[in-house]
Order: C-alpha cells, then structure tokens, then sequence
C-alpha cells in the first residue's frame, strides 16, 4: 500500500512537471503562428485543441491522485469525488475525439479517397473544424454529465435506504455508463483504427507502384506521410493504454494496478511529446525561443 501511494505521489508531481509546460509550449506555439500567419491549418488547430485538454486533464488526473496519498478525507466526499470523476470523463472522451478528427485530416489528405463519406469528411475538417470541435465538445458535455448524476445517485441512494441500491437503478446506471464509453471510447477508436488502416494501406499501394514503375525520375518525398501515419499509431496506442489503465477498478489486489494509475498520470506528457515529434512548426517555434532567450541571459 505505501509503495501505491508513493508512486502515485511521484508520478502526480511528474506528471504535473512535464506536461503543463510541454503541452504550454504547444499552445503558446501554435497561437504564435496564428499571430503570424493569421491562421492555423488543420492539424494545428487539433494540436493546440490537444494542448488545452492535456493540460487540464493532467491537473484533474494530478489533483484526485494527491488527495488519495494526503488527505483521503476530502477524496471520497461524494460531490468532490463526482466533479472530478466527471471532468476527467469529459476531457478524456474529448481528447479521444481530438484524436479521430486528427486521424481523419491526415487519412482524407493522404488518400484522396472518391468515396463520399471520405469527400464529406475532408470539406467538413477543412472547412468548419473549428466549429465541428466546438460541437463535439458540446456532445461530450451532454453525455457525460449525466455521471455527476450517477456518482451522487448513489451517494443519496445508499443514504436514504442504508441497504443496496435497487436491481433497476443499478441496470439504469450501467447502462448509462455502457453507452457513455461506447460513445466517448469505442466510436471515436474504431473510427481513428479505420483511418490508420486506410493510411497505411494506401501508402503501401504508394510505395508498390512507385518501385514498379519507377521510370528514372526522382521518387518523391514521403516523410510528411510516413510522419502523419507515426502520430496516428502513437496516438492511437496512448488511446488504448488508458482505455486498459480505466479497468484499475477490477485489479485492486493486483500490481497492476499501479502501472494503471502511472499509465493515466503520465499519458498528457507523452501525447505532448508525440506533438512535438508531429509538428515541425512547433518545434522550430521552440527551438527559437529558448535559444533567444538563452541568448538574452548571456548577453546580461
């Protein structure tokens, strides 16, 4: 128990220490370019989308994390406990629909599929993504705030009745949550999975075509995609170890379950950093501003 509660401890502060800058970089990054260029393109739009969530994620993962180690008192106070349950629930489900519309601009910039689904797709992400983002959020708000609810159901259930909650009101709750993760987890994973297929296979027939009707002429640059198709696999892969770190519930008397909790801890900073590995324009941005800055603390 006391090594639970100390790694948790240490993997808060890490996490805390290393995503809220790295993923402020990102954000400051990316409104540097819009100061600059007026615009973002639309992967830069979901980067800095992605920067704000993980910077809030991480400070709801963090904060629930420390008071289970320091001060369990206030951790389990039932309309505490639910706000936060709550908020991680949104932003995560947020973050995981980040990931598809990322996925999706990068699948429809790359494949240049005729189907129609795909056409839509591409003019609605070039086009009104800003909004589309919006609008998602909008959704992830309505679906998980129903789990306020259910968290302090319970609470008022058990209190009222001093006996286990009722056959029906526990089917009407774990219905709900079924049906909240099937929107929040599964759709937006199995749409991401779909792009990373599609992605792949396409520059597979790519490459296939170059090599056998390679005529001379200079083969052409596919870094930009090869890139694109890293971040979706990365992406995807944070995606599906917190989904595996959620079962911590059922793994209690496991050490598992301490890897889960330090997966949760520290996913912000790695989705920041597998940003960075994406973005040339955020790391030349960077890169300029601490060697500026370090240039000025020399020169004084």
């Amino acid at each position: 128990m006391m090594s639970l509660q100390l790694s948790m401890l240490v993997c808060s502060v890490l996490g805390l220490v290393l995503a809220i800058p790295s993923n402020t970089c990102i954000v400051m990054g990316n409104l540097e370019i819009i100061r600059k260029k007026g615009k973002l393109s639309p992967s830069d739009v979901i980067f800095l989308g992605k920067g704000i969530v993980n910077i809030l994620l991480q400070c709801v993962l963090s904060l629930p994390a420390m008071l289970y180690v320091l001060c369990l008192e206030i951790f389990y106070i039932r309309p505490v406990y639910g706000f936060m349950n709550t908020s991680t629930s949104f932003l995560t489900y947020y973050n995981f629909w980040l990931t598809f519309w990322l996925s999706a601009h990068y699948c429809t910039s790359i494949t240049n599929l005729s189907y129609g689904f795909f056409i839509w797709i591409k003019r609605i992400v070039s086009n009104f993504l800003s909004r589309l983002l919006f609008l998602t959020a909008l959704g992830m708000f309505m679906v998980t705030v129903p789990r306020f609810w259910a968290v302090n159901a319970e609470g008022i259930q058990l209190s009222e009745n001093s006996t286990k909650p009722s056959g029906n009101w526990f089917h009407e709750v774990f219905s709900y949550f079924i049906s909240a993760n099937a929107i929040g987890c599964i759709l937006p994973f199995c749409l991401s999975l779909l792009c990373l297929v599609l992605t792949f296979s396409f520059l597979l027939r790519h490459v296939w075509r170059v090599k056998n009707n390679d005529s001379g002429s200079t083969r052409p640059n596919l870094q930009a995609h090869v890139t694109a198709l890293r971040t979706i696999f990365f992406l995807l892969l944070i995606f599906t170890l917190f989904c595996m770190s959620q079962m911590d519930t059922f793994l209690q008397n496991s050490p598992l379950y301490i890897v889960c909790w330090n997966l949760q801890l520290l996913s912000p900073s790695v989705e920041a950093a597998i940003i960075f590995q994406a973005s040339n324009k955020l790391r030349r941005i960077i890169v300029r501003r601490f060697w500026t800055r370090s240039r000025r603390n020399t020169e004084t």
